[in-house]
């Protein structure tokens, strides 16, 4: 079984700045892409930001410059710091990871349950 759980959102000013955070947890062998999604009302779901095992990494044109995608292996957990955040910005946020499970050799796609960002004066 693997669990993923995200933290951090929250509600902000425009203009401030938020931490999200997910973590892997589980009978985990290894974790390969892990990234953010987020959907906002009304709206279909999109990526915000990606990082591959290799730490490459990828970002949607709206957010590119103002956020920043990281992980770290050793607490199987990726990170999205967002500055400079903007009304536009406001969606619930879903974390994504591709994982194989100890004794397994299939990869499979995890989500976490969402985390609520606001952005509002």
């Amino acid at each position: 079984q693997v669990h993923v759980v995200e933290s951090g959102g929250g509600l902000v000013q425009p203009g401030g700045s938020l931490r999200l955070s997910c973590e892997a947890s589980g009978s985990i062998d290894s974790i390969g892409d892990m990234g953010w999604y987020r959907q906002a009302p009304g709206k279909q779901r999109e990526l915000v930001a990606r990082i591959t095992a290799g730490d490459s990494v990828n970002y949607a044109g709206s957010v590119k410059g103002r956020f920043t995608i990281s992980r770290d292996n050793a607490k199987s957990t990726v990170y999205l710091q967002m500055n400079s955040l903007k009304p536009e910005d406001t969606a619930v946020y879903y974390c994504n990871l591709e994982a194989i499970q100890v004794g397994t050799m299939e990869v499979r796609v995890y989500w976490g349950q969402g985390t609520q960002v606001t952005v509002s004066s």
